[in-house]
Protein backbone atom coordinates (compact mmCIF):
# COMPACT_ATOMS: atom_id res chain seq x y z
CA UNK A 1 0.00 0.00 0.00
CA UNK A 2 0.92 3.40 -0.58
CA UNK A 3 0.97 6.32 1.65
CA UNK A 4 0.52 10.13 0.80
CA UNK A 5 3.20 12.55 0.97
CA UNK A 6 3.26 16.26 1.47
CA UNK A 7 6.19 16.76 -0.58
CA UNK A 8 6.95 15.63 -4.09
CA UNK A 9 10.06 14.71 -5.86
CA UNK A 10 10.01 18.04 -8.18
CA UNK A 11 10.51 20.20 -5.16
CA UNK A 12 12.49 17.62 -3.48
CA UNK A 13 14.76 17.59 -6.26
CA UNK A 14 14.85 21.42 -5.70
CA UNK A 15 15.95 21.59 -1.99
CA UNK A 16 18.61 18.99 -1.94
CA UNK A 17 20.07 21.73 -4.77
CA UNK A 18 21.22 23.53 -1.61
CA UNK A 19 20.22 21.25 1.49
CA UNK A 20 22.34 18.06 1.25
CA UNK A 21 20.48 14.93 2.14
CA UNK A 22 20.04 13.37 5.13
CA UNK A 23 17.40 16.24 6.11
CA UNK A 24 14.19 15.98 8.54
CA UNK A 25 11.41 18.41 6.90
CA UNK A 26 7.98 19.51 8.40
CA UNK A 27 4.79 20.81 6.90
CA UNK A 28 3.28 23.82 8.31
CA UNK A 29 0.28 23.87 6.47
CA UNK A 30 0.13 20.03 8.36
CA UNK A 31 0.85 21.25 11.97
CA UNK A 32 -1.35 23.92 12.07
CA UNK A 33 -4.38 22.20 10.73
CA UNK A 34 -3.96 19.40 13.42
CA UNK A 35 -3.45 21.75 16.19
CA UNK A 36 -6.60 23.33 15.11
CA UNK A 37 -8.53 20.40 15.00
CA UNK A 38 -7.61 19.53 18.23
CA UNK A 39 -8.57 22.29 19.42
CA UNK A 40 -12.01 22.61 17.92
CA UNK A 41 -12.34 18.90 19.24
CA UNK A 42 -12.39 20.42 22.77
CA UNK A 43 -13.69 23.39 22.10
CA UNK A 44 -16.49 22.31 24.47
CA UNK A 45 -14.36 22.50 27.60
CA UNK A 46 -14.08 26.44 28.08
CA UNK A 47 -10.71 25.56 30.04
CA UNK A 48 -9.04 23.52 27.09
CA UNK A 49 -5.86 23.71 26.76
CA UNK A 50 -2.85 21.78 24.35
CA UNK A 51 0.99 22.03 26.08
CA UNK A 52 2.66 20.94 23.15
CA UNK A 53 5.70 18.33 24.60
CA UNK A 54 8.68 19.86 23.55
CA UNK A 55 10.75 16.48 23.85
CA UNK A 56 8.63 15.27 20.89
CA UNK A 57 10.24 18.45 18.32
CA UNK A 58 12.25 21.05 20.12
CA UNK A 59 13.02 23.75 17.81
CA UNK A 60 11.74 26.86 18.47
CA UNK A 61 10.75 27.46 15.04
CA UNK A 62 7.70 24.53 15.50
CA UNK A 63 6.66 25.66 18.75
CA UNK A 64 6.43 29.59 17.69
CA UNK A 65 3.75 27.62 15.26
CA UNK A 66 2.26 26.10 17.59
CA UNK A 67 2.21 29.02 20.24
CA UNK A 68 -0.05 31.31 17.36
CA UNK A 69 -2.38 27.98 17.42
CA UNK A 70 -2.98 28.83 21.13
CA UNK A 71 -1.18 26.18 22.44
CA UNK A 72 1.53 25.84 25.36
CA UNK A 73 4.71 24.00 26.19
CA UNK A 74 5.27 20.49 28.78
CA UNK A 75 8.65 20.76 29.63
CA UNK A 76 10.72 17.81 31.15
CA UNK A 77 14.32 19.62 32.11
CA UNK A 78 16.22 22.23 32.41
CA UNK A 79 16.94 23.07 28.71
CA UNK A 80 13.57 22.57 27.44
CA UNK A 81 12.41 25.63 30.15
CA UNK A 82 15.01 27.66 28.17
CA UNK A 83 13.49 26.69 24.96
CA UNK A 84 9.71 27.28 25.92
CA UNK A 85 11.07 30.78 28.04
CA UNK A 86 11.26 33.41 24.92
CA UNK A 87 7.75 32.06 23.39
CA UNK A 88 5.15 32.54 26.18
CA UNK A 89 3.90 35.65 27.43
CA UNK A 90 3.03 33.72 30.65
CA UNK A 91 4.50 31.22 33.01
CA UNK A 92 1.02 29.11 33.25
CA UNK A 93 1.42 28.24 29.47
CA UNK A 94 4.26 26.26 30.62
CA UNK A 95 3.61 22.60 32.21
CA UNK A 96 7.04 21.41 33.95
CA UNK A 97 6.34 17.42 34.15
CA UNK A 98 10.26 16.12 35.50
CA UNK A 99 10.93 12.68 37.19
CA UNK A 100 14.52 12.42 39.71
CA UNK A 101 14.52 16.35 39.14
CA UNK A 102 17.60 18.43 40.02
CA UNK A 103 17.28 21.68 42.09
CA UNK A 104 17.95 23.63 39.13
CA UNK A 105 15.24 22.50 37.37
CA UNK A 106 12.77 23.21 39.69
CA UNK A 107 14.19 26.43 40.43
CA UNK A 108 14.15 27.76 37.15
CA UNK A 109 10.63 26.02 36.94
CA UNK A 110 9.34 28.12 39.84
CA UNK A 111 11.16 31.31 38.72
CA UNK A 112 9.11 31.18 35.33
CA UNK A 113 5.80 31.00 37.31
CA UNK A 114 5.71 27.27 35.27
CA UNK A 115 3.16 24.98 36.49
CA UNK A 116 4.92 21.98 38.39
CA UNK A 117 3.54 18.72 38.13
CA UNK A 118 4.71 17.20 40.68
CA UNK A 119 6.26 13.41 40.54
CA UNK A 120 6.55 11.58 43.54
CA UNK A 121 5.12 12.53 46.87
CA UNK A 122 8.50 13.40 48.77
CA UNK A 123 9.07 16.07 45.76
CA UNK A 124 6.52 18.12 48.24
CA UNK A 125 9.51 18.50 50.69
CA UNK A 126 12.23 19.13 48.51
CA UNK A 127 10.21 22.02 46.49
CA UNK A 128 9.42 23.79 49.70
CA UNK A 129 12.83 23.48 50.93
CA UNK A 130 14.07 24.58 47.81
CA UNK A 131 11.44 27.64 47.81
CA UNK A 132 11.56 28.85 51.52
CA UNK A 133 13.21 31.66 50.75
CA UNK A 134 11.31 32.55 47.38
CA UNK A 135 7.87 32.81 48.69
CA UNK A 136 7.31 28.85 49.45
CA UNK A 137 5.47 26.52 47.73
CA UNK A 138 3.67 27.96 44.62
CA UNK A 139 -0.10 28.56 44.49
CA UNK A 140 -1.13 26.26 41.65
CA UNK A 141 0.26 22.98 41.46
CA UNK A 142 -0.02 19.40 39.90
CA UNK A 143 0.75 16.16 40.65
CA UNK A 144 1.14 13.06 38.65
CA UNK A 145 -1.04 9.98 39.39
CA UNK A 146 -0.07 5.91 38.94
CA UNK A 147 -3.32 4.03 39.51
CA UNK A 148 -0.95 0.48 39.63
CA UNK A 149 -1.43 -2.80 38.51
CA UNK A 150 -2.28 -3.50 34.51
CA UNK A 151 -3.88 -0.77 32.14
CA UNK A 152 -5.91 -2.95 29.83
CA UNK A 153 -8.35 -1.47 26.92
CA UNK A 154 -9.77 -4.08 24.63
CA UNK A 155 -11.76 -1.88 21.23
CA UNK A 156 -12.98 -2.99 18.41
CA UNK A 157 -9.76 -0.88 16.99
CA UNK A 158 -7.35 -2.54 19.09
CA UNK A 159 -6.44 -3.87 22.55
CA UNK A 160 -4.10 -1.56 24.61
CA UNK A 161 -2.29 -3.30 27.68
CA UNK A 162 0.35 -1.29 30.01
CA UNK A 163 1.51 -1.67 33.28
CA UNK A 164 1.49 1.21 35.24
CA UNK A 165 2.55 -0.36 38.28
CA UNK A 166 6.24 -1.36 36.85
CA UNK A 167 6.95 2.45 35.64
CA UNK A 168 8.76 4.40 37.20
CA UNK A 169 6.27 7.26 37.39
CA UNK A 170 3.61 9.22 39.51
CA UNK A 171 1.89 9.02 43.15
CA UNK A 172 -0.37 6.47 44.55
CA UNK A 173 -4.14 6.85 44.85
CA UNK A 174 -3.15 6.76 48.84
CA UNK A 175 -0.43 9.27 48.37
CA UNK A 176 -2.67 12.00 46.61
CA UNK A 177 -4.90 11.94 49.16
CA UNK A 178 -2.54 12.80 51.83
CA UNK A 179 -0.36 15.09 49.26
CA UNK A 180 -3.09 17.41 48.11
CA UNK A 181 -4.40 17.32 51.91
CA UNK A 182 -0.90 18.72 52.98
CA UNK A 183 -0.45 20.75 49.71
CA UNK A 184 -4.05 22.60 51.33
CA UNK A 185 -2.89 22.79 54.17
CA UNK A 186 0.70 24.79 53.22
CA UNK A 187 -1.67 27.69 51.16
CA UNK A 188 -1.79 26.10 47.80
CA UNK A 189 -5.16 27.35 45.87
CA UNK A 190 -5.40 26.08 42.76
CA UNK A 191 -4.34 22.05 41.77
CA UNK A 192 -4.42 19.49 39.12
CA UNK A 193 -4.04 15.58 38.28
CA UNK A 194 -1.86 14.49 35.32
CA UNK A 195 -1.59 10.91 34.14
CA UNK A 196 -0.14 8.45 31.26
CA UNK A 197 -0.95 5.35 31.06
CA UNK A 198 -0.59 4.00 27.65
CA UNK A 199 1.70 5.16 24.25
CA UNK A 200 0.88 5.69 20.99
CA UNK A 201 -2.39 3.87 21.33
CA UNK A 202 -4.53 3.55 18.22
CA UNK A 203 -8.07 3.89 19.54
CA UNK A 204 -10.07 6.91 20.10
CA UNK A 205 -11.33 4.54 23.39
CA UNK A 206 -7.93 5.48 24.88
CA UNK A 207 -8.30 9.31 25.89
CA UNK A 208 -12.11 8.67 27.23
CA UNK A 209 -11.38 5.60 29.34
CA UNK A 210 -8.27 7.52 30.78
CA UNK A 211 -10.39 10.87 31.25
CA UNK A 212 -13.15 8.39 33.12
CA UNK A 213 -10.71 7.32 35.25
CA UNK A 214 -9.32 10.42 36.08
CA UNK A 215 -12.74 12.33 36.52
CA UNK A 216 -13.60 9.76 39.02
CA UNK A 217 -10.64 9.88 41.30
CA UNK A 218 -11.26 13.51 40.87
CA UNK A 219 -14.76 13.70 42.55
CA UNK A 220 -13.11 11.24 45.09
CA UNK A 221 -10.38 13.49 46.08
CA UNK A 222 -13.29 16.01 46.70
CA UNK A 223 -14.82 13.61 49.04
CA UNK A 224 -12.00 12.66 50.57
CA UNK A 225 -9.71 15.12 50.81
CA UNK A 226 -12.28 17.92 50.83
CA UNK A 227 -9.87 19.72 47.69
CA UNK A 228 -11.30 20.57 44.57
CA UNK A 229 -9.34 19.99 41.23
CA UNK A 230 -8.93 22.84 38.64
CA UNK A 231 -7.70 21.03 35.76
CA UNK A 232 -7.07 17.34 34.59
CA UNK A 233 -3.85 16.66 32.26
CA UNK A 234 -4.66 14.01 29.90
CA UNK A 235 -1.30 14.06 28.95
CA UNK A 236 -0.12 12.26 25.72
CA UNK A 237 -0.62 8.43 24.83
CA UNK A 238 -3.30 9.44 21.61
CA UNK A 239 -0.84 7.75 18.48
CA UNK A 240 -0.92 8.33 14.60
CA UNK A 241 -0.80 5.58 11.58
CA UNK A 242 2.34 4.41 10.92
CA UNK A 243 1.34 1.68 8.48
CA UNK A 244 -0.66 2.65 5.45
CA UNK A 245 -3.29 -0.25 6.55
CA UNK A 246 -3.71 1.73 9.78
CA UNK A 247 -6.67 3.63 10.95
CA UNK A 248 -6.10 6.77 11.80
CA UNK A 249 -7.40 8.02 15.23
CA UNK A 250 -10.52 10.42 15.02
CA UNK A 251 -9.71 13.42 17.08
CA UNK A 252 -13.81 14.53 17.04
CA UNK A 253 -14.70 11.31 18.19
CA UNK A 254 -11.96 10.88 20.85
CA UNK A 255 -13.11 14.66 21.87
CA UNK A 256 -16.75 13.56 22.31
CA UNK A 257 -15.49 10.43 24.71
CA UNK A 258 -13.79 12.68 26.99
CA UNK A 259 -17.25 15.17 26.65
CA UNK A 260 -19.82 12.11 27.71
CA UNK A 261 -17.57 11.09 30.20
CA UNK A 262 -17.01 14.88 31.58
CA UNK A 263 -20.69 15.18 31.70
CA UNK A 264 -21.58 11.92 33.22
CA UNK A 265 -18.52 12.36 35.82
CA UNK A 266 -17.81 15.65 36.88
CA UNK A 267 -20.69 17.68 35.69
CA UNK A 268 -22.93 15.41 37.47
CA UNK A 269 -21.15 15.94 40.59
CA UNK A 270 -21.13 19.33 40.00
CA UNK A 271 -17.66 20.16 39.05
CA UNK A 272 -18.44 21.08 35.67
CA UNK A 273 -15.87 23.99 35.66
CA UNK A 274 -12.88 21.83 35.33
CA UNK A 275 -10.08 22.21 32.99
CA UNK A 276 -9.01 19.68 30.60
CA UNK A 277 -5.55 19.59 29.07
CA UNK A 278 -3.67 17.44 26.57
CA UNK A 279 0.15 16.96 26.15
CA UNK A 280 -0.10 15.43 22.56
CA UNK A 281 3.18 15.97 20.57
CA UNK A 282 3.32 13.01 18.66
CA UNK A 283 -0.15 13.01 17.71
CA UNK A 284 0.53 16.93 16.37
CA UNK A 285 3.79 16.52 15.02
CA UNK A 286 4.67 12.83 13.52
CA UNK A 287 2.87 13.17 10.60
CA UNK A 288 3.62 16.14 9.45
CA UNK A 289 7.70 15.68 9.15
CA UNK A 290 9.65 13.24 6.89
CA UNK A 291 13.30 11.90 7.36
CA UNK A 292 14.61 12.65 3.49
CA UNK A 293 17.58 10.60 2.00
CA UNK A 294 19.53 9.65 -0.52
CA UNK A 295 20.24 6.09 -1.77
CA UNK A 296 24.07 5.63 -2.17
CA UNK A 297 24.90 2.16 -1.97
CA UNK A 298 24.02 -1.38 -2.66
CA UNK A 299 24.84 -4.87 -1.73
CA UNK A 300 24.09 -8.00 -2.48
CA UNK A 301 24.82 -10.88 -0.01
CA UNK A 302 22.43 -13.09 1.77
CA UNK A 303 19.88 -10.29 1.54
CA UNK A 304 19.55 -7.41 -0.71
CA UNK A 305 20.45 -3.85 1.28
CA UNK A 306 20.33 -0.54 -0.19
CA UNK A 307 22.60 1.62 2.06
CA UNK A 308 21.76 5.50 2.22
CA UNK A 309 23.16 8.62 4.10
CA UNK A 310 20.47 8.52 6.70
CA UNK A 311 21.30 6.31 9.83
CA UNK A 312 20.05 5.92 13.59
CA UNK A 313 21.87 8.56 14.38
CA UNK A 314 18.94 10.60 12.39
CA UNK A 315 16.07 8.48 13.17
CA UNK A 316 16.46 5.92 16.18
CA UNK A 317 13.39 4.60 16.57
CA UNK A 318 13.59 1.44 14.07
CA UNK A 319 16.88 0.26 15.32
CA UNK A 320 15.85 0.54 19.02
CA UNK A 321 11.94 -0.45 18.93
CA UNK A 322 11.81 -1.94 15.94
CA UNK A 323 9.71 0.82 14.63
CA UNK A 324 7.82 0.59 11.54
CA UNK A 325 8.05 4.05 9.27
CA UNK A 326 6.75 3.64 5.71
CA UNK A 327 9.23 4.40 2.89
CA UNK A 328 8.28 6.27 -0.24
CA UNK A 329 10.82 6.32 -3.38
CA UNK A 330 10.61 9.42 -4.79
CA UNK A 331 8.67 9.48 -8.24
CA UNK A 332 8.06 6.26 -8.08
CA UNK A 333 5.14 5.90 -6.03
CA UNK A 334 3.08 4.38 -8.80
CA UNK A 335 5.61 1.55 -9.70
CA UNK A 336 5.06 -1.57 -8.68
CA UNK A 337 6.72 -2.89 -5.44
CA UNK A 338 8.97 -5.59 -7.27
CA UNK A 339 12.47 -6.10 -4.88
CA UNK A 340 12.74 -6.32 -1.43
CA UNK A 341 15.21 -5.10 0.62
CA UNK A 342 16.68 -4.09 3.65
CA UNK A 343 17.23 0.17 4.13
CA UNK A 344 20.60 0.31 5.83
CA UNK A 345 22.44 3.36 7.69
CA UNK A 346 26.27 3.20 7.94
CA UNK A 347 26.97 2.68 11.83
CA UNK A 348 28.49 -0.17 12.92
CA UNK A 349 25.42 -1.59 14.58
CA UNK A 350 23.75 -4.26 12.73
CA UNK A 351 20.31 -2.75 13.82
CA UNK A 352 20.82 0.25 11.83
CA UNK A 353 18.29 -0.35 9.39
CA UNK A 354 14.84 1.47 8.29
CA UNK A 355 13.45 -1.78 7.01
CA UNK A 356 13.36 -5.21 7.21
CA UNK A 357 12.45 -7.07 3.95
CA UNK A 358 10.88 -4.12 2.72
CA UNK A 359 9.16 -4.75 -0.39
CA UNK A 360 9.61 -1.48 -2.89
CA UNK A 361 9.95 -0.14 -6.43
CA UNK A 362 13.76 -0.70 -7.69
CA UNK A 363 16.24 1.70 -6.38
CA UNK A 364 18.66 3.35 -8.26
CA UNK A 365 22.27 3.88 -5.85
CA UNK A 366 24.92 7.00 -6.03
CA UNK A 367 26.16 9.71 -4.23
CA UNK A 368 24.78 12.36 -6.31
CA UNK A 369 22.16 10.89 -8.44
CA UNK A 370 20.98 8.45 -6.44
CA UNK A 371 16.67 7.71 -5.44
CA UNK A 372 15.64 10.16 -2.79
CA UNK A 373 13.69 7.68 -0.28
CA UNK A 374 10.95 9.88 2.22
CA UNK A 375 10.45 8.16 5.81
CA UNK A 376 7.39 9.07 6.64
CA UNK A 377 6.57 9.81 10.26
CA UNK A 378 9.28 11.29 11.75
CA UNK A 379 7.97 14.88 12.56
CA UNK A 380 7.79 13.55 16.77
CA UNK A 381 10.78 11.28 18.14
CA UNK A 382 12.77 12.02 15.06
CA UNK A 383 15.42 14.53 15.29
CA UNK A 384 14.73 15.28 19.04
CA UNK A 385 16.49 11.79 19.30
CA UNK A 386 19.72 11.55 17.12
CA UNK A 387 23.15 11.54 18.67
CA UNK A 388 26.97 11.23 17.69
CA UNK A 389 27.62 7.91 17.93
CA UNK A 390 30.45 6.67 15.38
CA UNK A 391 31.19 10.42 14.81
CA UNK A 392 28.05 11.11 12.77
CA UNK A 393 26.37 14.56 12.61
CA UNK A 394 22.97 15.65 13.27
CA UNK A 395 21.02 16.26 10.37
CA UNK A 396 19.66 20.22 9.18
CA UNK A 397 15.81 20.38 9.58
CA UNK A 398 13.68 22.05 7.11
CA UNK A 399 10.11 24.22 7.59
CA UNK A 400 8.09 23.55 4.33
CA UNK A 401 5.96 27.00 4.13
CA UNK A 402 2.61 27.50 3.98
CA UNK A 403 2.39 30.57 2.72
CA UNK A 404 5.84 30.86 0.67
CA UNK A 405 7.00 34.07 -0.47
CA UNK A 406 10.29 35.69 -2.12
CA UNK A 407 12.14 35.73 0.27
CA UNK A 408 11.30 31.82 1.32
CA UNK A 409 14.98 31.15 -1.05
CA UNK A 410 13.09 29.81 -3.94
CA UNK A 411 12.33 26.72 -2.95
CA UNK A 412 9.30 27.13 -0.33
CA UNK A 413 11.53 26.15 3.02
CA UNK A 414 12.79 27.88 5.72
CA UNK A 415 15.56 26.37 7.49
CA UNK A 416 14.93 25.62 10.55
CA UNK A 417 18.20 24.26 12.12
CA UNK A 418 21.12 23.90 10.21
CA UNK A 419 23.10 20.65 10.05
CA UNK A 420 25.73 19.65 12.26
CA UNK A 421 29.43 20.15 11.13
CA UNK A 422 32.90 18.76 12.47
CA UNK A 423 33.82 21.17 14.12
CA UNK A 424 30.64 21.19 16.69
CA UNK A 425 31.02 17.75 17.20
CA UNK A 426 34.39 19.14 18.59
CA UNK A 427 33.49 22.16 19.98
CA UNK A 428 33.19 20.40 23.60
CA UNK A 429 36.63 19.41 23.92
CA UNK A 430 38.18 21.27 26.64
Amino acid sequence: MTKPTFINKEKLCKIVQKYPTPFHLYDEKGIRAKARALNSAFAWNKGFKEYFAVKATPNPHIMKILMEEGCGFDCSSYTELLLSQPLVSSGEQIMFSSNQTPDEDFLLAHKLGAVINLDDFTHIEVLEKLLEDKGGLPKNISFRYNPGGEFRLKSTDTEIMDTPGDAKYGFTKEQLFEGYKLLKQKGCEKFGIHAFLASNTKTNEYYPTLARILFETVVEIREKTGVSLSYVNLSGGVGVAYKPDEIPNDIYAIGEGVRKAYEEVLASAGMGDVAIYTELGRFILAEHGCLVTRAIREKHIYKEYVGVDACAANLMRPAIYGAYHHITVAGKEKESLTHKYDIAGGLCENNDKFAVDRMLPQIKVGTSDGDLLIIHDTGAHGHAMGYNYNGKLRSAELLLLENPNEDSEGVWVKLIRRAETPDDYFATLP
